[in-house]
């Protein structure tokens, strides 16, 4: 969840691996992948506060806090290793096969899983999502580091999202996700296949950096990340240390909320009102088939067009929308590289005619 090289916030590294600045140990910004290769273990990983964790093997049995972890091990061929999920993926939130595979897994909890219950899974390991993000509001109570090595569980944190809150640097690029995609390929010994989801994603964002790259800020429209499901009566920003506002700048444009720090934080329609986007991404949250994601834009669109403060915001008047879930925008993925292009492509049609 951070650009740059963000040394010492999550590592992959195995023994005869050379160290982030010299000295034995890597940074997220690293390539993990690298020190994956043959057997690849053992292998080291460091979590947001630099508490090292060693797999002496692959992992046989793995929980994850959310569906983001779970696609990035389907797609590393991991996914049979999954035996437990929280915050499962809905039904046509994944695309075919990788969906009809994430349906198969067990659901531990609808939402967060209870902790009583992930300390009694039979995990080795628990993938989690959300860390900083503090139990996701209170709504569960995540074990303490001694319950989870009483279980016989390692604790393994997606950097570009669990560690968002806890890092010096904006995000502006998909790094920190490309890190989290190695990390877990080293750890489950599948670091061929994340440098290949890794080259899949830089191609895309290549083809889109030649488009927009060179924009300077005053050609870069505005955008505002509209999160509907988070509720109508205060908005809720994305803020520069969010994954998604990464997703934002790659695409060429300007999230109106760069200026907050952390990742998320309540606004008023006020502030919304002051920015005066030029576009909105009608963010709302997969709903389980493509008619019910419709309908929830439509809702999302219509509050927008006769809510007295949003009525005559720019982007409102022109109909400047984007309808695209909040997910594969917020949540690390290898989607977020398809999302940058769809928003590059709407935003800036022009330029991509002109590159072809």
């Amino acid at each position: 969840m951070r650009p740059g090289k963000l040394c010492g916030l999550a590592v992959v590294v195995a023994l005869a691996a050379t160290a982030c600045g010299g000295a034995r140990g890597s940074g997220p910004g690293d390539d993990p992948g690298a020190s994956g290769r043959g057997s690849g273990f053992p292998v080291r990983i460091a979590d947001c506060q630099g508490t090292t964790t060693t797999f002496a093997a692959p992992p046989r049995k793995i929980v994850t806090s959310n569906a983001a972890a779970l696609e990035m091990l389907l797609r590393l061929g991991a996914g049979d290793r999954v035996i437990g999920t929280g915050f499962p993926p809905g039904k046509g939130a994944l695309p075919g096969e990788l969906g009809e595979r994430a349906g198969k897994v067990p659901v531990l909890g609808k939402h967060v899983i209870p902790k009583e219950k992930l300390l009694a899974s039979g995990a080795d390991l628990y993938i989690d999502t959300f860390a900083s993000m503090g139990a996701m509001g209170g709504a569960g109570d995540a074990p303490t580091p001694e319950e989870f090595r009483a279980a016989g569980i390692k604790h393994l944190y997606l950097a570009s999202t669990a560690c968002a809150r806890t890092n010096g640097k904006p995000q502006r690029d998909l790094s920190a996700v490309e890190g989290d995609i190695k990390r877990l390929g080293a750890v489950t010994g599948t670091a061929d296949r994340a440098d290949a989801l890794v080259a899949g994603m830089r191609a895309k964002l290549a083809a889109v950096h030649e488009a927009v790259g060179g924009l300077a800020a005053d050609e870069r429209p505005t955008y505002f990340f509209f999160d509907y499901d988070a509720g109508t009566k205060q908005p809720m920003a994305v803020c520069r240390k969010q994954l998604a506002n990464a997703v934002i700048t790659l695409a060429g444009a300007r999230n109106v909320f760069d200026g907050c720090d952390g990742d998320f934080t309540a606004v008023s329609w006020e502030d919304v009102v002051a920015k005066d986007p030029d576009w909105i991404q009608l963010a709302v949250r997969n709903r389980g088939d493509d008619a019910a994601d419709d309908a929830a834009y439509d809702r999302a669109a219509a509050f927008l067009k006769s809510f007295p403060a949003t009525k005559g915001l720019t982007a409102v008047r022109k109909g400047r929308f984007l309808r695209i879930g909040s997910e594969r925008t917020t949540i690390a993925g290898v989607r977020n590289a398809e999302t940058v292009e769809q928003i590059a492509h709407t935003l800036h049609p022009t330029r991509f005619k002109a590159a072809r």
